[in-house]
């Protein structure tokens, strides 16, 4: 199975041809009381846990219409219009595990709110792009994004398992972009012929929800060109598939030294036995693991959340990288902060946790100016002293800024 069709729609009911080898098997295993197990035996009573934990399996029985939904849950009015308009353009699709993961009687769920539509998604800001990066003017060929002077996006598959309401590249990803081996011969093409390129953020779309065969051509390709020192993944394939990362997908990533990964990271809720044994696994397997969030309206917009969610992180070994203002994507405003919400939740981490446990806060400029870091004002002042800057408990200190003798 090269990647799952992203037009395809599934009954429920159906079962795919499923071979479960000896990688599938000693896959993923959950506690009887756990509650992706307890959301199995209620809703796929037929369904054994060598299947559920075939990810194979979870991309085939993916909740993408509102009539399968209503298998699940009861929408919420706003929910139901957004499922049912026909203005709908950016699709709905939800693997069973990560689904799993939602209070299904709760709908301000904090996941619940991040992948199913609601009907806030029909306004349209000021400001609102679907491309607000223009990625799309900085793309030399297709597929292939070169903003930044010795760094690369490469855009390798159009499809996601699951599909955040707030994603930056709607407009590409879900059946609205395309990416073919021509698509990849041409961008390898180009980076080829760039030396000054030196590091590829590979991303979509989700690369590891490629196959084990295209991963490692793609991977194989990139060992060919001697110049590319590095490679990074964007991926949530750990905390919404992660029946994905198996041995074998671990042993292909790590045949390219350095293979740098970036989870993206949403909520504390989506810590389970499952994600966790991912996690651990790549982490195991020797790769550098690091995250990416999203800063999100009614999701993730508090100091504790963030702390837990940071905490979390970095138990299983996967580094705080990047905390992102969301990007004004058309359908966004409701999903949106203010930036001085941002910058108050950095306040209540800096002195409050570990450094480790703080990402950087960046806001990835509209127009395409790339990322641009945001920080609380900690500087009151600057004098003959030097500098007088407040610390996290709101004391004043000064640091004499010059060299040598005055």
């Amino acid at each position: 199975m090269e990647q799952a069709s992203n037009e395809r729609l599934v009954s429920l009911d159906d079962e795919p041809p499923l071979t479960v080898d000896a990688d599938l098997a000693s896959n993923l295993v959950l506690s009887n009381g756990s509650k992706s197990n307890q959301f199995r035996k209620k809703f796929f009573k037929n369904t054994k846990l060598s299947q559920w934990n075939d990810w194979h399996w979870q991309l085939f029985h993916r909740i993408t219409t509102v009539e399968q939904l209503l298998r699940f849950l009861e929408p919420t009015k706003e929910e139901l219009e957004a499922l049912k308009s026909n203005a709908h353009q950016f699709p709905f699709s939800v693997t069973p595990y990560y689904l799993s993961l939602i209070d299904l009687e709760d709908e301000n769920d904090p996941i619940r709110k991040t992948v199913i539509p609601r009907i806030d998604e029909k306004a349209v800001s000021e400001g609102e792009s679907t491309d607000p990066l223009k990625e799309e003017n900085s793309s030399p060929v297709k597929s292939l994004v070169h903003r930044y002077p010795d760094r690369a996006l490469f855009l390798v598959t159009d499809f996601c398992s699951v599909y955040c309401r707030y994603c930056t590249r709607s407009r590409f990803v879900g059946g609205h972009g395309e990416t073919t081996r021509t698509n990849w011969d041409e961008a390898f093409e180009y980076l080829a012929q760039h030396k000054e390129i030196r590091d590829v953020i590979i991303s979509g779309g989700d690369p590891l929800t490629l196959s084990d065969e295209r991963l490692g051509e793609l991977i194989s390709r990139f060992s060919s060109i001697p110049h590319i020192e590095m490679l990074r993944i964007g991926t949530k394939v750990p905390f919404v598939l992660p029946q994905r990362i198996t041995p074998k997908l671990v042993k292909i990533l790590k045949s390219f030294k350095p293979l740098y990964i970036n989870i993206h990271a949403t909520h504390p809720n989506e810590f389970s036995e499952s994600s966790i044994l991912a996690c651990n696994r790549l982490a195991d397997g020797g790769l550098v693991l690091g995250s990416q969030t999203v800063l999100l309206k009614g999701v993730n917009d508090s100091v504790e959340t963030m702390k837990e969610l940071f905490h979390r992180l970095l138990k299983v070994r996967v580094r705080p990288y990047y905390l992102f203002q969301c990007d004004p994507i058309i359908g966004s405003g409701h999903f949106r902060t203010t930036v001085a919400k941002g910058k108050e939740i950095m306040e209540g981490l800096y002195g409050h946790t570990s450094g480790l446990a703080i990402p950087r806060y960046v806001i990835d400029t509209p127009g395409g100016g790339g990322k641009v870091p945001v920080y609380p004002d900690y500087e009151i002042s600057k004098d003959n002293e030097g500098y007088h800057l407040r610390n996290y408990e709101g004391l004043t200190f000064t640091y004499p800024d010059f060299s040598g003798n005055r």
